[in-house]
């Protein structure tokens, strides 16, 4: 069996056209009533864009599992035995909750914008954005009650929903720990990104199997996202200091101005470099794009942006051999190729 992977340019179709299907979805279920000005903050961020990765995940482990041709079946119907599961509901699901960590994560960190937008607590008010996170973080298990999955899996579902969030939870303190420590090592690094980040991947692409009952799948599906997810976030964080601004949606630089500990820096201090030094700006807003081109050439010379690279790497790899599980088709290629089109992606 041949490793699974699909082209980059089928793989950015399927983003696509699930992510319309995805966002007709979060309109039907999130929709905005009173009180307005809430309702308009949780949706917020959901219409200013996104990719919506982890849902398409979902989508397409669905797809994979039950053989379908992709895009055929409807997502709210989607055939199980006994009965049709309804895992359109599930994909909301998941964004909703991606959409609560990031107004959460804008707030702790004082963030001014992201997806290109202010922040929602720049936008309306703190207040307020935390009150949307908060109901987002709500919706996101009343959607996920009502995918129609036997009661049993439902319950398994929503226990894995739980168990995610709790993790996401212990990632941020983590992170937010690492900041003020003089010393963390790349495996703690690891292990906070993959409570932070991964654990939301590896929720999406496990959770279809759970709903369709599909047992022998879920450890290895989990594991997928586990390191599909850790490179996602590792390649989010070479994003930060190589690409433009604009094209970023947030100031380029930001968490080497914040102090953030990533795979790089740390791999850069254990090289002899000053990381604190290398941007000495007074807040976000006063970043020199010379200064970042002289910190990125001082990380490059050093080998952390490749090793960090690498890493990503490697585990994208790891990351495919659990797809031998699934039935050979179409949409197995298609996590395989998204697999690497989060490491390769420039934004």
């Amino acid at each position: 069996m041949t490793e699974p992977g699909a082209a980059p340019a089928a793989v950015e179709r399927a983003i696509d056209a699930r992510r319309e299907r995805v966002n007709d979805a979060i309109t039907e279920e999130l929709p905005i009533i009173r009180p307005e000005r809430l309702y308009e903050a949780s949706r917020y961020l959901l219409d200013a864009g996104g990719k919506r990765l982890r849902p398409t995940i979902l989508l397409l482990a669905a797809e994979a599992l039950a053989d379908t041709e992709p895009l055929a079946e409807d997502y709210r119907s989607f055939p199980a035995d006994p009965a049709p599961v309804d895992v359109m509901s599930a994909a909301v699901s998941i964004e909703i909750i991606q959409s609560f960590t990031l107004i959460h994560d804008d707030i702790m960190d004082d963030d001014d914008m992201r997806r290109g937008v202010p922040a929602v607590h720049q936008e309306y008010d703190l207040e307020t954005a935390i009150l949307a996170g908060d109901t987002l973080y709500s919706k996101a298990f009343e959607s996920m009650l009502e995918t129609g999955a036997p009661a049993d899996r439902s319950v398994r579902a929503l226990s894995e929903l739980a168990t995610t969030c709790t993790k996401i939870c212990e990632g941020q303190a983590f992170d937010i720990d690492f900041e003020s420590r003089d010393a963390v090592e790349p495996d703690e690094y690891l292990d906070m990104v993959e409570l932070k980040t991964a654990v939301l991947y590896a929720a999406a692409a496990s959770i279809p199997a759970v709903l369709l009952g599909a047992d022998d799948a879920v450890d290895a599906l989990y594991g997928y996202g586990l390191d599909v997810g850790r490179a996602f976030q590792i390649q989010d964080d070479l994003l930060d200091l190589t690409t433009p601004s604009e094209k970023l949606g947030k100031q380029r630089g930001s968490d080497l101005v914040e102090g953030k500990q990533t795979l790089v820096t740390l791999h850069a201090e254990n090289n002899g470099v000053d990381v604190d030094g290398l941007l000495d700006a007074d807040g976000v807003e006063a970043v020199d794009e010379a200064a970042i081109e002289e910190a990125l050439a001082e990380l490059r010379a050093v080998g952390s942006i490749e090793y960090a690279r690498e890493t990503a790497h490697d585990l994208i790899r790891s990351g495919k051999r659990n797809l031998q599980i699934l039935p050979d088709n179409e949409a197995r290629d298609l996590l395989g190729g998204i697999a690497d089109y989060l490491v390769e992606r420039e934004y």
